[in-house]
């Protein structure tokens, strides 16, 4: 298989890295950590003067047509950079959500206004007891007219003490565990009966509890097909994890490069680090987990829009189990090459460390994967 970068998408790679590189170093990065929301609305409409929040969408919606390479590239500079601006929850997960479930109406009204970043999303899906289960809904939606009412509690919201508008999923009919029966509604953030309470993550990004109680949805405002939901949503969560994976890659390959640099200068007993072999062998296993990461990143990549649901779960799921190792690897290898350095606040050894400890809990944990990857066999 050919994976080298067309021109475009090298244009693509260079125009983030550069950005990332030169204009959101690590005091930018706290600036926007400390914003309200915990991002900064200027760094957004940078990204939409770049073409970043449009990737999903066709050209003729107001996107650019790009595909999961493409998100892939984005994610992987993102990383790198430790970029706190919610480009996986609207643009990867909602964003994609409206390209492949909305209608001709909520496509043509939302997917400009992403991409001009007027508006963002989070996805309401997760709640207290469902785990890692995507088809673990308890949330119930009543049909009333031409309306529908929700009440349920929903978890982990990414981003959701922030988002304009929420993709909240509930269910019709059917038991607890049941992929039938569960719909998409779009909810207004601030809708009466819409309760948010946003919290801080350990990585530096944020989460939100969402109640909603009585919360009246009209018709119009259902994403996807009443009750057969399950797939769309499946499917834009494992393009989610394909994203993710691109990120922890870019992250990884950051924290090798500052344990390098870190060795051949820090000095012990007039010699630097570099010179002790055991270190060196360290540094090593580092760098294959990487690598291994970035092979299964780009396998996940390929597989990401698969019409095959099971092989697009083998390849999702072996991507990020392998990931969630390999970041464990890495991190765990740059906290202890650094020694004490590594965790202070003034390194961004510890930022890093912690974005992959986040990830690796993100849409399942490495053994949910696995268990997951043998149950696609």
């Amino acid at each position: 298989m050919d994976f080298t970068l067309s021109d475009e998408q090298r244009l693509l790679q260079d125009t983030v890295a550069r950005f990332v590189r030169e204009q959101y170093g690590p005091e930018a990065r706290r600036t926007s950590v400390a914003a309200p929301g915990g991002w900064r609305r200027e760094v957004w409409k940078r990204f939409a003067e770049m073409g970043l929040l449009g990737l999903p969408f066709a050209e003729d919606e107001g996107g650019t047509g790009a595909g999961p390479e493409e998100i892939m590239i984005v994610a992987e500079a993102l990383g790198h950079g430790l970029v706190v601006e919610p480009f996986l929850p609207t643009v990867v997960l909602c964003g994609g959500l409206i390209a492949t479930a909305g209608t001709l109406r909520q496509r043509e009204e939302m997917q400009p206004r992403i991409a001009a970043g007027d508006l963002t999303l989070a996805l309401a899906h997760s709640e207290p007891t469902s785990r890692w289960s995507l088809a673990d809904v308890t949330t119930r939606a009543e049909g009333k007219r031409s309306d529908f009412v929700i009440d349920g509690t929903k978890t982990g919201v990414l981003y959701g003490d922030s988002a304009d508008t929420l993709i909240v999923s509930a269910r019709l009919e059917g038991g607890r565990r049941q992929e039938r029966g569960i719909a998409l509604f779009l909810v207004s953030r601030t809708a009466p009966g819409v309760t948010v309470r946003g919290t801080a993550t350990i990585d530096g990004q944020r989460t939100a509890e969402v109640t909603l109680a009585n919360v009246i949805v009209p018709v119009d405002d259902v994403l996807g097909p009443l009750g057969l939901a399950y797939p769309k949503l499946e499917a834009a969560v494992d393009r989610a994890i394909a994203a993710l994976c691109a990120e922890a890659v870019g992250a990884m390959a950051r924290l090798n490069a500052l344990t390098a640099e870190h060795l051949k200068t820090r000095r012990q007993f007039g010699r630097p680090l570099a010179d002790n072999q055991a270190l060196r062998h360290r540094l090593v296993d580092m760098t294959i987990a990487c690598e291994e990461a970035r092979s299964v990143m780009l396998l996940a990549a390929m597989h990401a829009t698969d019409p095959d649901a099971q092989a697009r779960r083998r390849a999702i799921s072996a991507a990020k189990a392998r990931v969630g190792a390999a970041a464990k690897t890495v991190g765990q290898g740059a906290v202890q090459l650094h020694g004490g350095m590594g965790v202070v606040q003034e390194n961004a050894v510890g930022d890093l460390f912690k974005r992959l400890t986040a990830i690796e809990l993100t849409f399942g944990d490495t053994d949910h994967h696995l268990d997951r990857f043998a149950r696609a066999g």
